[in-house]
């Protein structure tokens, strides 16, 4: 294990008052992000885009790392130099998503698991050599009225943690991803009640793989009302159920937890993450974020696909990045929201 190659990656994706863009959007999650603005997705459009991202001017003042599609990762800027060098020129940790996305669990309805453990090993040695640090792997949970089963959890936890083995063989730092996904019309008391047992079930499974928890991040939702619940929390009540869930299941040990965003809109996003790190009772881990469509849904929305609206979609996305660095210290508001 090559501990003093993690150290720094750690402390550099921890570092104060930043968080992690996730630009690792496949193929087709971008073919339908694109559409949705009227751009035709390319590799070339996809590259010119993902460009326009990592070249903003300040963005390493509020993001301390970025993960990257297997695709993003082999493209280079226009001059020629390769993504991964480019971030780190800028202060940037370059990392790399590497699961295979999902399947349904066999005998489980609605239950899924995730694919990509097979030939991880020599894949991860490639991302490495093309300068990833770190790496991210996403599982998922379905909640409704006997979902997640036991065996979904069980089986995810276990993927999650060997995967989180591997990665810290190689020297790279594992990024961990349990959602608990907010479809469904279950109450903020139930998503609790499921994330709770999800994590405690994947800090299992990784204490059994040996897994050193000092050189690992997590990622997980908040806790959170289903999009359909006819009753929806406050920022405040989101906060005190997220951190008393991960007070429950979170070891101390574990040095940063970078919230996903989840479907959450990009406002709700940064309040949510505001009210959390703004209450008062003591917290043991970094708490950030590593947002994808809540940072960069205004910046694409800007760029349009057009050359021209460059400037235009750098600067949507550093006010997303900054407003989340304010909420990631809990000096967010949400009048800084009008320009």
């Amino acid at each position: 294990m090559q501990v003093s190659v993690m150290e720094r990656t750690i402390v550099e994706l921890t570092a104060p008052t930043k968080g992690i863009l996730a630009a690792d959007e496949s193929t087709g999650t971008m073919e339908k992000r694109l559409k949705n603005v009227g751009v035709q997705s390319t590799e070339e459009i996809r590259r010119s885009y993902r460009e326009s991202l990592f070249t903003a001017s300040g963005l390493n003042s509020y993001v301390s790392g970025v993960i990257l599609f297997e695709e993003t990762l082999k493209q280079c800027s226009a001059t020629g130099m390769p993504f991964p060098q480019l971030l780190e020129a800028q202060g940037i940790v370059p990392g790399i998503k590497v699961d295979k996305g999902t399947q349904a669990l066999s005998n489980f309805p609605g239950d899924k698991f995730t694919l990509g453990l097979d030939g991880l090993v020599e894949r991860l040695a490639g991302y490495k050599e093309q300068g990833a640090r770190f790496a991210k792997w996403r599982a998922v949970f379905t909640i409704g009225d006997a979902l997640p089963s036991c065996r979904a959890m069980e089986v995810n936890a276990d993927g999650l943690a060997r995967y989180a083995a591997i990665c810290q063989e190689l020297g790279i730092v594992p990024i961990v991803e349990p959602e608990v996904l907010m479809d469904g019309n279950h109450t903020i008391e139930r998503c609790a009640s499921v994330t709770e047992e999800v994590l405690a079930t994947v800090f299992h499974a990784l204490h059994q793989h040996r897994v050193a928890l000092e050189y690992m991040l997590l990622k997980p939702n908040m806790v959170l009302p289903g999009t359909d619940s006819p009753w929806q929390a406050t920022p405040e009540e989101i906060a005190v159920a997220t951190l008393r869930c991960f007070r429950r299941t979170v070891p101390a040990a574990v040095p940063g937890i970078h919230f996903l965003s989840g479907g959450q809109s990009d406002e709700a996003a940064t309040a949510n993450l505001n009210a959390i790190n703004a209450r008062s009772e003591r917290k043991p881990w970094q708490l950030s974020f590593s947002y994808g469509r809540a940072l960069q849904a205004p910046a694409l929305k800007a760029w349009h696909g057009e050359a021209a609206n460059m400037a235009a979609g750098q600067q949507a996305l550093l006010k997303r990045a900054r407003l989340n660095s304010l909420a990631r210290q809990g000096k967010y508001q949400a009048s800084m929201e009008i320009d």
